[in-house]
């Protein structure tokens, strides 16, 4: 990576970090409306993901989906005006928080339903496959979703068929309240690839770089035509499972330990350490997202609601 690459994904960290304050804040001031899953904690995660990809390659996720969607190039206004379900959001205010996706970024969601987007990811990889296509789809998915029967379907059927898949489990600990090891029989994640005969890695979730690192080299696999393979990254939630989290169930002496290695202070120490950037630099580059945030919501503020005629836009059945 040169400079600018580096500066720039630092950038992407940041951005994530401060959307997700706001709407943190907007939330709380009853501007955004149904469910809001923050992703503070887990920039490096999607952040080292996507800056290992190539344009060919599909993203899908869960719900916690906003940083995602600034990962892969939509802008803040167009993530806060969905957030607050405004017309000018990129899925024209219809899909809110768990709903951003965008065909031309090659990012298809964002979902509700637990584990449900597994077996659309083993789709859309085996529609590139019969296409002779080069592309690999990144599924994303949390810890509470490997228990679910989609999760067994899709990896079953992606190693049956070695389907072009990156499954890719991002282990912040918890399924809503409940801790991983009381929840799975099995605590160690990657280990349930094995029952499919998936290869698959642990990796931390912390440290940007080695995310890219290990995105790189599962995708090169996976790329040249070996069938799928699954990364179960180490991270964690800094705040709750939603908005409407009350918490109970972890100790603050945890979650102030796992702060204390927070993602983008690590990458920032690392990019001072190595001489890539000055500190000079990196809080400009914090400046910069700070003024672009705050111009995000202004435009989110003013844009318009959809019309009662949207209603009747978007849908499959024509109308009568």
């Amino acid at each position: 990576m040169n400079k600018k690459e580096h500066l720039d994904l630092y950038r992407q960290m940041v951005l994530i970090r401060r959307v997700e304050e706001r709407a943190a804040e907007l939330y709380q001031q009853g501007k955004i409306g149904g469910f809001l899953h923050l992703y503070i904690g887990q920039e490096a995660v999607s952040s080292g993901l996507v800056s290992a990809r190539q344009p060919q390659d599909r993203v899908i996720t869960a719900y916690r989906d906003h940083g995602l969607a600034l990962n892969v190039g939509l802008t803040a206004k167009q993530v806060m005006a969905e957030l607050l379900g405004k017309a000018t959001g990129m899925s024209k205010g219809k899909g809110g928080s768990m709903h951003m996706a965008s065909v031309e970024k090659n990012f298809w969601g964002g979902h509700a339903i637990v584990g449900a987007h597994l077996p659309i990811a083993a789709g859309m990889a085996l529609g590139d496959q019969y296409m002779e296509n080069d592309g690999v789809t990144i599924c994303m998915f949390g810890d509470g979703a490997t228990n679910i029967g989609f999760f067994h379907e899709a990896l079953n059927l992606s190693k049956v068929w070695d389907l072009p898949v990156l499954w890719v489990c991002e282990n912040n600990q918890y399924g809503m309240g409940t801790a991983v090891d009381r929840a799975s029989a099995v605590s160690e994640i990657r280990q349930k690839a094995e029952g499919y005969c998936i290869p698959n890695e642990r990796i931390e979730g912390m440290d940007v770089m080695k995310v890219r690192e290990a995105a790189q080299e599962a995708l090169k696999f996976v790329r040249a035509g070996n069938g799928p393979f699954l990364l179960e990254v180490m991270t964690y939630r800094f705040r709750g499972h939603s908005m409407g989290d009350p918490e109970r169930y972890r100790e603050a002496d945890e979650v102030h330990k796992w702060q204390e290695e927070d993602p983008i202070g690590i990458y920032n120490r690392y990019l001072v350490a190595e001489k890539i950037a000055k500190k000079s630099e990196l809080d400009k580059i914090e400046s910069e997202v700070e003024e672009e945030v705050a111009e995000a919501v202004q435009f989110a503020e003013d844009s318009p609601n959809p019309g009662p005629e949207a209603l009747f836009e978007d849908i499959y059945a024509e109308e009568v």
